[in-house]
């Protein structure tokens, strides 16, 4: 757990890095969203609402090797192993 934190500590502590967070928009937005994919339900919720912030802060490229990032036409899915 020690090493863990370390590297999240790390990955904070970086210029470039942010933690995205909901902003006033953040309900219009995931409505678009379910508006644009009707058939989102279930297990990909936790999916989904990463899918929203990203989308809400302008973010549209993720690595990732869940394939069910795909399903959002709005992100380009780079896969994390290439």
């Amino acid at each position: 757990m020690r090493e863990a934190w370390q590297f999240l500590e790390n990955l904070l502590d970086a210029p470039n890095f942010g933690v995205l967070h909901p902003t006033q928009r953040h309900g219009a937005v995931l409505s678009e969203v379910l508006e644009e994919l009707p058939d989102i339900r279930g297990s990909i919720s936790h999916d989904l609402h990463t899918a929203v912030l990203m989308r809400e802060h302008g973010v549209s490229r993720i690595c990732s090797r869940d394939s069910d990032f795909r399903r959002f036409p709005f992100l380009t899915v780079i896969d994390a192993v290439n």
